[in-house]
């Protein structure tokens, strides 16, 4: 076995053979779910459907009422207390269920509303596909490259996935809360190898975090990172098909 100096922590052990040989082309594509395959709907869309469903619509239509809430999200989320919550929080439901609330307790708007406001978050069309996201993985199927999902999300993404007909389009979800495990845990980047039948070191991963996406080159996987900017066009997903012609 060759050793370097400088050698970087893997979660894989390649043959001397295959370090020699060329990389193997791509034959699998992983993707993150939030930010870069999908996005919640916009923050006012999100307030005014909390605000219909628990009587408050009326509230949001006061003057300065949506930029106070804005504000208040964003004071309240840099709040030590809230900052603390936060980790771990997709390891489980219960976990994010309760950032959630020590997050939105703390904004007048949503004070007492909370069960509402979590179940408009965790809405089957509160999150949408991004422009570019069907036409990619449609391109992908059609070139004989199977596709999944590896995610730090606290509940079922895949009634996002079928709200919007996607579901057939991606052959394994690997999600966090389902599994205890958060990236960048080489566990849920081989889980998603494996359940594709792909080796990791044929397979990309795309998402949008250098560190907990970036995470998967431990495991032999090529990744591609995104820009960490809240799009509202096209994500730029169509890289993709270049890197894996």
């Amino acid at each position: 076995m060759i050793q370097t100096l400088f050698e970087t922590p893997s979660a894989y052990r390649p043959t001397d053979a295959e370090m020699a040989a060329p990389v193997p082309p791509v034959e699998a594509v992983l993707f993150d779910f939030s930010n870069t395959i999908f996005q919640m709907i916009d923050l006012e869309t999100w307030l005014r459907r909390v605000g219909a469903a628990s009587g408050r619509l009326p509230r949001l239509d006061e003057p300065s009422v949506l930029a106070e809430t804005a504000q208040q999200l964003r004071t309240a989320f840099r709040l030590p207390a809230v900052v603390a919550l936060q980790e771990g929080r997709d390891l489980s439901s219960e976990r994010h269920r309760r950032a959630m609330r020590g997050w939105w307790e703390q904004v007048d708007f949503l004070r007492g509303v909370e069960d509402t406001a979590y179940r408009e978050l965790t809405a089957a069309d509160a999150w949408i596909p991004y422009p570019d996201t069907e036409a990619v993985l449609r391109a992908l199927r059609d070139r004989g490259l199977r596709t999944g999902i590896v995610s730090d999300f606290a509940w079922d993404l895949r009634t996002h996935l079928t709200h919007h007909g996607l579901d057939t389009l991606i052959g394994t979800c690997v999600i966090s809360y389902e599994h205890a495990r958060e990236k960048p845990d080489p566990h849920l980047f081989l889980k998603a190898c494996a359940d594709l039948g792909s080796d990791p070191r044929a397979t990309l991963m795309v998402g949008d975090n250098p560190v907990r996406d970036g995470g998967a080159t431990a495991c032999g996987l090529r990744t591609y990172i995104l820009p960490a900017e809240h799009r509202t066009g096209d994500r730029g997903l169509s890289d993709v098909l270049r890197l894996v012609a």
